[in-house]
């Protein structure tokens, strides 16, 4: 059985849904989770300790090449991109993607790389389209995609560009998220899809290009 991740991002609008759905993940998920969470960059960050104090996972903002657990959440900090790198963590001030860091798309498609078919990538709500391009990754490796019904996002235009370019495989409302997320984590992945040249490049090669910068 191949292992599963969660990879979430939200912009505006989407914060109380991020804090909801890790207030309801129980205690013994299996899996990890990673949060993008645009913020501006010169503000600090509490999103960390505000989900440990949530629910009943732990939260952090992880250094630069640590290891990657089961049953925590991992919270890109401000001004770097959240990447996970076979298995390991990546974090890098890297540029900016479609005028974010942290990116969504950035976390998505280097999820994609590295587990594949395990992935469930959630889109929240959030301005403009950041989201659409690494959703898109994920569904091509065979993950599975969740967006938020743009219909009640204060900010609809992130999942609406992710439901306008992706066949999602869920569109819910935020209530409905964690609950499906659970169901989800404990379904098998038991099959490789193979990865093809052209995202090859766009997952693999292009953001470690990107991203895998010294820190400045």
């Amino acid at each position: 059985m191949l292992p599963r991740c969660i990879v979430v991002g939200a912009s505006a609008g989407g914060y109380q849904v991020v804090v909801d759905i890790v207030s309801q993940l129980p205690a013994d998920l299996r899996v990890p989770v990673f949060v993008v969470m645009h913020m501006p960059a010169y503000e600090q960050s509490y999103l960390a300790e505000i989900l440990t104090n949530a629910g009943q996972l732990s939260a952090i903002n992880p250094s630069d090449g640590a290891g990657i657990q089961p049953g925590f959440i991992y919270v890109a900090p401000p001004d770097h991109h959240l990447l996970i790198d076979d298995h390991h963590i990546a974090v890098k001030r890297g540029p900016k993607e479609n005028g974010f860091r942290p990116s969504i798309d950035a976390l998505f498609r280097s999820a994609a790389s590295s587990y594949g078919p395990g992935v469930i990538g959630v889109v929240l709500s959030g301005a403009l389209n950041d989201g659409t391009s690494g959703l898109w990754s994920i569904k091509q490796q065979g993950g599975i995609a969740v967006v938020q019904d743009p219909y009640e996002a204060r900010y609809p235009s992130m999942p609406r560009s992710a439901l306008e370019h992706i066949e999602a495989d869920y569109k819910v409302r935020s209530t409905e998220i964690a609950p499906l997320l659970v169901q989800l984590t404990q379904a098998q992945v038991d099959q490789e899809v193979p990865m093809d040249n052209d995202m090859d490049e766009d997952v693999r090669g292009v953001w470690q290009k990107r991203f895998r910068l010294p820190q400045v």
